[in-house]
């Protein structure tokens, strides 16, 4: 559940009963949504709203008494607003989350002294203010809104999301276990550039964690769970009990640390020494973690990890990590996503375990059990990628949406057809902007609050392809 903090503005020569029925509709409206307010009450300030600095300083304190559960702030005008104490109370809080400015729409046949809210020209007041301040802050779809529509639901939602992927990045903790591939100088990056942004990466070498695992018994009651965790999870039948065993014990360690070093996601080398020296592939964990919400992304893929991060957040689904791969015939705007795979199993029509096909050529069949394939499932998708231009000190993203289609593909691994529109304008921009092939995915159309979180208050640098 989302957790608002809730300024109602007031102007004190304007009606108040304005002031009193809009908080009652916005806190019922909230409530409906399942979002959690912390708002003034009545008996905190007159009608529970924000008129004067003495009203401010009771909000931002009582905003400060619940600094750990605000997720964002909802500024709402029932009239015109006091824009100076609106803005303080922010400024006193000392918050740094995401803001909502919302007005209130006037009705044309009550425009009397007595009804009149002048919310419409209010807004643009706190707008300013919170400008002056440096405040960030997100406006609504329309100017006015009726809070009790279903458009203004609809931001709210949007909002949702936009405070959720700023609360799940700023402080994001990530694990990197094992060494970049040699052969991918494609997923370099700068981890001071992100621990600026609040991300933080703790590394593990692949020999610890290989070594934690083959110290496991078979008995031991933590691989046994996990061994059967795997088996409910897809299909293993024809998977040789020896390798899920060694799969049962390579997940027992990686829970292990990420609970003992706290984090909230993994990116795993993979290749090859996993296989060489260990026989198995870690796919099918990584698939698990990320169908639970705990992403993992291969090949120590860090941008690409976050880029999952800020997907699920505003979806509240799985995502998944996919090559742009192939192209589709001779049509410009559809293309082959592909992974050998780790897809979570959120997003396949159909999936089972299998062997790696592509390494299983240089380290046997043998050895690259853990795979989990199938082809993903029609519909709309959401995709981003996170980079670090290590030459100019900054984040820079790309965002979009598209849709998987059912057009006919025979292949292995786990795979889908996309269609984007515009797609060669995007490729051309991939190409010549340097960025990488890996790109992040989730089900569903979320890109506003993405670009929204990412670019407003993480102050990356976005780029919407439409």
């Amino acid at each position: 559940m989302v957790t608002l903090g809730v300024v109602v503005g007031n102007r004190g020569f304007f009606p108040s009963h304005l002031a009193e029925s809009g908080r009652k509709t916005i806190l019922d409206v909230l409530r409906s949504q399942n979002i959690k307010a912390i708002c003034l009450a009545e008996e905190e300030s007159e009608l529970g709203v924000v008129s004067v600095d003495s009203d401010a300083r009771k909000c931002a304190d009582l905003f400060k008494r619940h600094r750990d559960e605000i997720d964002g702030i909802l500024i709402t005008l029932p009239n015109f607003g006091e824009e100076k104490p609106i803005a303080n109370t922010i400024r006193w809080s000392g918050l740094n989350v995401p803001v909502l400015v919302h007005a209130f729409p006037d009705n044309p046949a009550r425009m009397a002294a007595s009804d009149r809210r002048d919310s419409f020209c209010g807004k643009m007041s706190c707008c300013n203010n919170l400008r002056q301040y440096g405040i960030k802050y997100t406006i609504t779809s329309v100017h006015t809104m009726d809070p009790e529509g279903d458009d203004f639901k609809t931001d709210l939602g949007k909002f949702a999301s936009v405070c959720r992927i700023v609360k799940m990045l700023r402080g994001a903790r990530l694990g990197q276990i094992g060494a970049r591939p040699a052969a991918f100088n494609t997923v370099r990056y700068s981890e001071k550039i992100l621990e600026r942004s609040g991300i933080s990466v703790e590394t593990l070498d692949l020999s610890d964690l290989l070594g934690w695992s083959g110290k496991l018994k078979d008995e031991d009651a933590n691989v046994k769970s996990k061994l059967e965790e795997i088996r409910q999870y897809t299909q293993t039948a024809s998977i040789p009990t020896d390798s899920l065993t060694r799969m049962a014990k390579l997940g027992v360690s990686i829970d292990k640390w990420m609970s003992d070093t706290g984090l909230d996601a993994t990116a795993i080398q993979c290749w090859t020494a996993m296989e060489e020296f260990y026989g198995v592939v870690p796919c099918t964990l990584m698939s698990m973690m990320s169908n639970k919400c705990v992403p993992s992304a291969c090949e120590a893929d860090i941008p690409g990890l976050i880029g999952m991060l800020a997907l699920q957040s505003a979806s509240e689904r799985p995502a998944a990590l996919l090559d742009w791969n192939n192209n589709y015939g001779d049509d410009p705007d559809k293309c082959v996503f592909f992974h050998c795979s780790n897809l979570p199993k959120d997003v396949f029509a159909e999936h089972e375990m299998d062997f790696q096909a592509i390494i299983a050529g240089s380290v046997g069949q043998e050895n690259a059990y853990g795979t989990i394939v199938g082809r993903i499932q029609t519909g709309p998708f959401t995709y981003c990628r996170v980079s670090t231009d290590d030459l100019n000190g900054r984040v820079v993203v790309y965002a979009g949406e598209g849709r998987f289609t059912d057009d006919a593909l025979d292949t292995f691994g786990g795979y889908g057809v996309a269609e984007i529109p515009n797609f060669q304008d995007l490729l051309a921009f991939i190409c010549e902007s340097g960025l990488e092939h890996h790109v992040a995915m989730t089900r569903g159309e979320v890109v506003d609050p993405v670009v929204e979180a990412l670019h407003e208050y993480m102050d990356w640098e976005v780029y919407l392809h439409i």
